[in-house]
């Protein structure tokens, strides 16, 4: 059975501290809560000077898309600064570490697919 169509405005949500990051926080927008079968949809907030520390996910790949801000990524050994507009593709498994180095929030979607076993592996 399908979900009835639904509108969710991210500023009704109240942010959670991202698990062993500073300055970060997460607003599920759409989940299993709303009754989504395939997809989260999710808002990240990086404060400036904060960071969401190097992890992975073993089973999981992240689609993501910058709002507003910059900020350095780190995928795998390779690091870049994505800007508003970027899209962001990063393979299940592969190590990532975000870090908001300027002066304004970095905001940013990520998609992830639904699953019943989300697991972290944290590098530092």
């Amino acid at each position: 059975m399908n979900p009835e169509p639904l509108v969710r405005s991210a500023e009704e949500l109240q942010p959670v501290a991202v698990e062993r990051a500073e300055g970060a926080s997460i607003q599920v927008i759409l989940g299993p809560q709303e009754g989504m079968p395939h997809f989260f949809l999710r808002r990240f907030t990086i404060q400036p000077g904060g960071f969401i520390p190097a992890h992975s996910h073993p089973d999981l790949e992240h689609e993501q898309f910058v709002l507003e801000g910059e900020m350095v990524l780190h995928l795998g050994d390779r690091t870049v600064t994505v800007k508003p507009g970027d899209g962001i593709y990063i393979p299940a498994g592969l190590v990532h570490r975000y870090e908001n180095r300027g002066l304004v929030p970095v905001r940013f979607l990520c998609m992830v697919p639904r699953t019943d076993h989300y697991s972290t592996n944290w590098v530092e």
